[in-house]
């Protein structure tokens, strides 16, 4: 049988453009991945990383430091709240410096793609906002809810600081807007006046703690990525059954990254179904880095509030 060169001059041609369509498409999905990069509020040196991480900043302007960044919940600089500015929201305070020693206010907004305060919110666990201050060294966990005046001025009332540097954190979901439903993280380093000192070693790794009387255990996959977290709350070698409700579960619990910071705020599973709940909880996280994270787990008894601290390891 015979072949028309032309008829297969074609075909090779067909053949060979087949790889070279792929390629473009790897590269043009890479180049999306990297494309979308906000501006991060760091400290001045190495490109992408916060130096406040690992050290105090040489001045309070060093928190108006900014780099690209990009990512996903604990999978990135942009969406991990270690950025400012994120879709063409921003995280906008008066002042990069706080007094130590006594309580303080913090005053902010958050600025929108038009360019203007945000006021619309949607709720979300129950707030509008949730605020959280942390120190380079993963100390002195705050987790407050700030009241929002008519002009979009949020402040946040925090108790008194220790010197050092330490990161804001402000998570709300956008009523409007195309990222309307999404939850966004913003965060601005600030540095306390005085005399820093030593960063606390971070506790080592441990499956359960003790606060207040009650035993917190953690269980959870060890590697890095989606988890699922399983708590359990224990009193004197007894099964806690009487957690009560708070922000739209019986638990609520943050995690932050040693080294950089990066924030994983862990989502319930499901809701409450009554006014007590325990002794077993689950809980879904991103924890996209590897190493430690500080777990803050926090969970209501008797119109009382607990804060749990634990160290997890994921590899």
């Amino acid at each position: 049988m015979s072949v028309d060169p032309r008829s297969l001059s074609r075909r090779w041609a067909l053949a060979s453009c087949v790889p070279l369509l792929l390629v473009a498409g790897l590269v043009a999905c890479a180049s999306s991945a990297r494309g979308g990069h906000d501006a991060h509020d760091g400290v001045p040196g190495m490109p992408g990383m916060d130096h406040g991480a690992m050290a105090a900043p040489p001045g309070a302007a060093a928190g108006a430091a900014a780099s690209d960044t990009a990512g996903t919940p604990g999978t990135g600089p942009a969406a991990d709240g270690l950025a400012a500015e994120r879709d063409g929201y921003r995280l906008d305070a008066a002042t990069a410096e706080l007094p130590a020693g006594r309580a303080v206010a913090y005053p902010f907004t958050i600025t929108g793609p038009d360019g203007r305060p945000v006021t619309d919110f949607a709720v979300h666990q129950t707030r509008k906002l949730h605020f959280y201050a942390i120190r380079t060294d993963l100390t002195g966990f705050q987790h407050l809810h700030p009241v929002m005046a008519a002009d979009g001025t949020w402040t946040a009332d925090l108790t008194a600081l220790a010197p050092g540097t330490w990161r804001m954190y402000a998570s709300f979901v956008p009523e409007s807007s195309a990222r309307r439903g999404s939850e966004i993280v913003l965060s601005r380093v600030v540095k306390v006046a005085g005399e820093s000192t030593a960063p606390v070693p971070l506790p080592a790794a441990a499956g359960s703690t003790t606060v207040d009387g009650y035993t917190v255990a953690l269980r959870s996959e060890p590697k890095a990525g989606a988890l699922q977290l399983t708590v359990t709350v224990t009193e004197d070698g007894r099964p806690v059954t009487d957690l009560q409700p708070y922000l739209d579960s019986y638990a609520h619990l943050t995690a932050f990254h040693e080294g950089d910071q990066a924030l994983a705020h862990v989502h319930p599973t499901g809701g409450t179904d009554g006014d007590h709940g325990g002794p077993e909880l689950t809980l879904y996280a991103m924890l996209g880095s590897a190493g430690n994270w500080r777990v803050f787990l926090q969970f209501q008894t008797a119109g009382r509030l607990h804060t749990a601290e634990l160290t997890l390891h994921v590899a």
